[in-house]
Parts: structure tokens; sequence; C-alpha cells
């Protein structure tokens, strides 16, 4: 898992942070056991590959919340729909129980928040405060 609080490239230096949650089909109770073990090596597998920082990560019967860092390139709805089609596919692959009990193993949805080391108020008072210098 990853722990600076800035990443720096070439041309930038960035600290961009998603919260992310999604759901099963039908809000299924399908993610425990090997399922589960399975996600999170997958997860971990694919946002190593997307270049994203997995920085916490629970998995839960029938949703999953993740917090990734990522670079300004990646958006948040490309960042989830490489995760959720990735996994999905591998998943239902090698879980029958996954083919038969939904027609697909995520459900369209997700929820995603940014997320950043400094407040949404103190940015604000930041700002407000550069004219008065």
């Amino acid at each position: 898992m990853v722990s600076k609080r800035w990443t720096h490239s070439n041309t930038t230096v960035y600290n961009i942070g998603y919260h992310l949650v999604w759901c099963p089909k039908y809000r299924r109770k399908v993610l425990v056991g090997d399922v589960e073990k399975r996600l999170k090596e997958l997860l971990f597998k694919k946002a190593e590959e997307l270049g994203v920082g997995i920085e916490s990560l629970e998995v839960l019967p029938d949703h999953l919340h993740l917090f990734v860092k990522a670079p300004p390139s990646a958006a948040p709805h490309w960042i989830v729909q490489q995760l959720k089609g990735y996994t999905s596919h591998e998943l239902r692959k090698e879980f029958k129980s996954l083919r038969t009990r939904l027609p697909t193993l995520w459900t369209r949805s997700y929820y995603v928040e940014s997320c950043g080391h400094i407040s949404e108020d103190t940015i604000k008072r930041y700002i407000e405060e550069q004219k008065k210098k």
C-alpha cells in the first residue's frame, strides 16, 4: 500500500485520492471466502498495472470500499471501469457460482468521492487570502 503524501512526475506534483464503493448485482452477499480473497489479489494486481495505488481496501459480503491514489490523467470513472471489468471477468471465469447466481457480477453504479489532505474550507480560505497579500 502506498503511503507518500505527494507523487512527482516530470511536470506535476499531485495528491489525488478517491473513495470508491460498489456492489454486486442485486447486492447479493457473494464477496466471501475464496471470492473475497481472490478479489483482493485481483484488485491489487490491476491497480498496479494502471499506476493506481490502493491505500485502503475493505471487502464486505455485499459491497467493497477502496481508497486509491491516482495520477491526474486517471479519471475516477476509468479507474472504476477497469477494476470492475477486470475483476468481474476473472472472478466469473474462476467461480462458477458467480456465473449461475448473477447475470453480471457488479451493478452498473458506483460511489466516488475525492479526498485530499487539506479540507475544502482550508483551500477556499487560502484562495480568498491570496488577494490580501
